[in-house]
């Protein structure tokens, strides 16, 4: 396995790849690897022969007063972890390299980027963009691997690939969970002993939804006052939204008249956490 920090390198490796006939998959992360980053990496073996994993973490991507600086990182873990799964490369660069001085180009999806973590992160979006826009013309992948645990993104990424023509497949794996169902993040790193208890509010509340609409219950209000009802039960938990959209548009929805994401996200102490489930039909 090879550590990449230049672009210049990454981008004369992807070109040999490619002239060697070589499929490229790309998995994008901000690094601090867990279980759910190594199955995504896994996956990706299904759709190329050579694996690159970006770790980066994406200044433009964090708001005023977010956690840019405190964002766990542990690079010789990382890549050890990284190895175990069989990456070729672990392209990482610094935030010099990727926006280097007087760079002022960004990528804005607009529609889909506004409702949910939009309303409160107002310059997430456009930063996740326009970075997956530069990893692509950097790694030049055939195909690209996203958790689905970050839906909002994955819609907007397929967007942005779609209405600018980019030749990339984007592949959405489904969410990897701990065992106690918490779903697998980084930021879970930031969590007390008790705050990890109280965070699991958010994936039983998903599945009393679940289970709501199994038992034939259609109405949005309904089902997102138990969700509610259910996270408030909590403790030290605030809730920063809990919607029910379609999972196309993420427009929001009154009624479940079919597939219907059901998406949270709610602050533990000072970490913000987000889970969704797709209800059925």
């Amino acid at each position: 396995m090879r550590i990449i920090e230049r672009v210049t390198e990454m981008q004369q490796q992807a070109e040999s790849w490619r002239r060697e006939g070589r499929r490229i998959a790309l998995v994008p992360t901000m690094g601090y690897l867990h279980e759910g980053h190594l199955t995504l990496m896994r996956e990706a073996r299904n759709h190329g022969d050579e694996i690159v994993v970006s770790i980066f973490v994406n200044p433009t991507q964090f708001g005023p007063g977010e956690d840019y600086e405190r964002y766990p990182r542990d690079m010789p873990r990382d890549e050890l972890l990284a190895r175990e799964v069989g990456v070729t490369v672990v392209f990482a660069p610094s935030a010099r390299e990727m926006y280097p001085d007087r760079y002022q180009t960004f990528v804005e999806v607009m529609e889909v980027t506004q409702p949910l973590c939009g309303r409160s992160r107002p310059v997430h979006f456009r930063g996740v963009t326009t970075v997956v826009a530069k990893l692509f013309n950097i790694v030049k992948p055939h195909a690209a691997v996203f958790g689905e645990k970050d839906f909002q993104q994955l819609t907007v990424i397929r967007r942005m690939v779609e209405d600018l023509n980019m030749d990339v497949q984007i592949i959405g794996h489904p969410i990897v969970r701990e065992e106690d169902g918490l779903a697998m993040s980084s930021r879970n790193a930031y969590l007390t002993g008790n705050q990890r208890e109280v965070a699991l509010s958010l994936s039983r509340a998903l599945g009393e939804a679940e289970k709501m609409v199994h038992g034939g219950e259609r109405r949005g209000a309904i089902i997102l006052d138990a969700v509610r009802s259910q996270l408030s039960s909590g403790g030290e938990l605030r809730i920063d939204y809990a919607e029910l959209c379609d999972p196309d548009t993420l427009e929001s929805v009154t009624e479940i008249r079919g597939p219907t994401l059901l998406a949270l996200a709610a602050f533990v102490g000072h970490t913000r956490l987000i889970d969704n489930r797709v209800l059925p039909g």
